[in-house]
């Protein structure tokens, strides 16, 4: 009998993490639909098993290996990942269940607020997510609590469970209580983005959402849901200004609202300045600055005043998955600050180090001198601020 040949593990690459890797690069290869459909099946079940198993572990590992090795299996892991955390299939023998994520970035001078959500509020946004959002015959359960960033569960395992927490809630349609004393604290930043999260149970070949059913629109729900919901979501947060973002499936909604929070932020910088120190966009050079430590990257925006040369505000810019290009963030963060009125920008070719204040922690962001330097307001009007300018003032987001 011929031996067979044996293929070599990745070094150091565990058993599970090797078999993921393997399942996704035959998915990103393969060359039909039905050759798609099996490596779907057995990529799923193999994800299935570890998020059951709590091994987030072998999952992380190989999303680190196909990451440094090939980014198309990297991208069909990850999408995998998000559907087998995000939805439960055959949650019971009618229904599949779905966590559904409807963000909102949220802006303010003073702390944006992380809170539990009154029940006559919750009542509120029960009646608009059913007649904006939910397809008819989906019931659902809202966690009863507005959660920042700092709060939503870590990593694909939580995820799924969470959802499952919420699974019987979502049936009897009554909403989710969230055990408020695990969750952790909220930083404070200027512009930031707030998460409502539902679970829904939807049957069987159903559709989910308004705009997957007969003459449904995805752009009327959404600014039905911005025109009905968007002042119920506002009362959570008085002395903000608020932007609601359309409800989504957990991961696609919050990842859109972390790629939109990088514009909006460079918005409520500039809505601050004008408020707080009584400084026009016009008076304002904007320096960008891509910086680089340890494998991380981010561009850093340093608003600086026309006269003087302070740096007044400063704003991060991160990259967002595999495919964003840094050409491609530069030209959006370009036309935002132009749209928010800032004409002067410079931007530095040389890659400056990812640096934060040694005494406070607090990102440092470029001078017109392409120095790396802490953002003050001018004297006379820091006193009431200081905490928002020595906070990193951008856009927090997932890995």
């Amino acid at each position: 009998m011929k031996k067979k040949t044996r293929i070599p593990r990745p070094s150091g690459l565990p058993r599970e993490a090797e078999r993921l890797s393997w399942l996704a690069k035959g998915l990103a290869h393969s060359g039909s639909r039905i050759e798609d459909r099996y490596w779907e099946r057995l990529l799923g079940e193999a994800v299935r098993a570890l998020l059951e198993a709590g091994n987030e572990i072998a999952i992380e590992r190989a999303l680190d290996h196909l990451y440094q090795s090939e980014l198309q299996a990297y991208e069909e892991l990850s999408d995998v990942l998000d559907s087998e955390a995000e939805t439960l299939t055959a949650f019971d023998k009618n229904h599949d269940l779905v966590l559904v994520a409807a963000p909102v970035l949220a802006w303010s001078r003073f702390q944006i607020p992380a809170r539990p959500i009154p029940q006559a509020v919750r009542e509120n946004l029960r009646v608009h997510l059913g007649a904006h959002v939910f397809a008819a015959g989906v019931k659902f359960a809202i966690f009863d609590y507005l959660f920042s960033p700092d709060q939503l569960p870590e990593g694909f395992v939580a995820t799924r469970r969470w959802l499952l927490a919420a699974g019987k809630d979502a049936l009897a349609e009554r909403d989710h209580a969230v055990d408020r004393d695990a969750l952790p604290e909220s930083a404070v930043f200027l512009s930031d983005i707030r998460y409502v999260l539902v679970a829904a149970a939807v049957p069987k070949e159903n559709p989910i959402f308004t705009w997957q059913e007969a003459e449904g629109d995805r752009d009327f729900a959404f600014a039905q849901w911005r025109k009905q919901a968007g002042p119920v979501l506002a009362q959570l947060m008085p002395g903000c200004g608020t932007e609601p973002e359309l409800p989504d499936a957990y991961f696609t909604a919050s990842r859109k609202a972390n790629r939109d929070a990088r514009p909006f932020a460079i918005h409520a910088a500039i809505a601050f300045l004008a408020a707080e120190a009584n400084i026009a966009a016009s008076h304002l050079r904007a320096v960008v600055a891509p910086c680089e430590s340890q494998g991380e990257f981010e561009y850093r925006i340093g608003l600086a005043l026309k006269h003087g040369g302070q740096v007044v505000h400063g704003i991060p810019w991160p990259l967002l998955g595999a495919d964003e290009t840094e050409a491609e963030a530069e030209r959006q963060i370009q036309e935002t600050l132009k749209a928010v009125g800032i004409h002067d920008i410079v931007t530095l070719r040389r890659t400056l180090p990812l640096e934060f204040c040694d005494d406070c922690g607090a990102p440092l962001f470029p001078n017109t001198e392409g120095e790396l330097v802490h953002a003050e307001l001018p004297a006379q009007e820091a006193d009431e601020s200081d905490d928002l300018n020595h906070t990193p003032s951008g856009p927090r987001y997932l890995h």
